[in-house]
């Protein structure tokens, strides 16, 4: 299987660290003209000094730097929602603006980028192909994790009408959830045994995913390989919703 973007260009949101910086590496290696953007303009200086790309840089949690910054990025074929944030808490102690701050990033910034994005395909008369990162917390309680468990169901809902709505335009539309991603965040998040022993000890294949393992089923279900997949809520989780 050959997958090949030249000619594309990719969008790809949250792309200054962890998975989304995988993802756009990943992407130019394949041949898309990536348009990288994320809040911190030093992560996006040292992206271009690794790959090939142009950059932006925008808050998410602003709808109106959102809208700017998918408006500046002009025509894009191939769109990555992979922005997201997560500010562990219990329940009782979610507080009201660490709810809003998830939702805003996770859900809303995909919601308006997604609009400019395909509003754009639909007027150039082409298809294109859109893949939101959820997280195998969007059909799972996971404790401590009460803004970012709902933003991620509603990630998945989103992704569901968009399919609906877009594939008529001949936009395919679909979702990677992921399980704990070994990033460098990730890494020194689940370095202590005691909390990384209970999850891996719900994970079949008894591994976390790397950054690599997301961006191949990344790059796979925007290609035309996947040309008939659409609406999907693709795990990347070692089986961890298997069980």
């Amino acid at each position: 299987m050959n997958i090949n973007f030249t000619g594309k260009r990719a969008l790809v949101t949250g792309a200054g660290k962890g998975i989304g910086r995988d993802i756009a590496i990943l992407l130019s290696e394949l041949g898309a003209k990536v348009v990288a953007v994320t809040r911190t303009q030093g992560d996006l200086d040292t992206l271009a000094g690794e790959i090939d790309c142009e950059t932006i840089a925008a808050d998410l949690a602003d709808a109106d730097q959102a809208a700017a910054a998918a408006t500046k990025a002009g025509n894009i074929d191939l769109l990555v929602n992979n922005a997201g944030v997560s500010f562990p808490q219990s329940f009782l102690d979610t507080s009201v603006e660490r709810f809003d701050t998830t939702m805003a990033i996770n859900v809303r910034a995909m919601m308006v980028i997604t609009q400019i994005v395909a509003k754009n395909m639909i007027a150039r008369g082409v298809g294109g192909a859109v893949v939101n990162l959820s997280s195998q917390a969007s059909m799972v309680g996971i404790r401590d994790h009460t803004a970012y468990c709902a933003s991620k169901g509603a990630v998945d809902n989103l992704t569901r009408v968009m399919a609906l709505e877009l594939g008529e335009h001949g936009i395919r539309v679909n979702c990677i959830n992921p399980t704990v991603t070994l990033t460098p965040m990730g890494e020194m998040a689940w370095s202590d045994p005691a909390k990384s022993g209970p999850m891996l000890a719900r994970i079949p294949l008894g591994k976390f995913a790397k950054p690599r393992d997301v961006s191949d089923a990344v790059a796979y279900l925007l290609s035309d390989q996947a040309a008939m997949i659409h609406g999907v809520m693709l795990p990347v989780d070692g089986g961890f919703l298997a069980v």
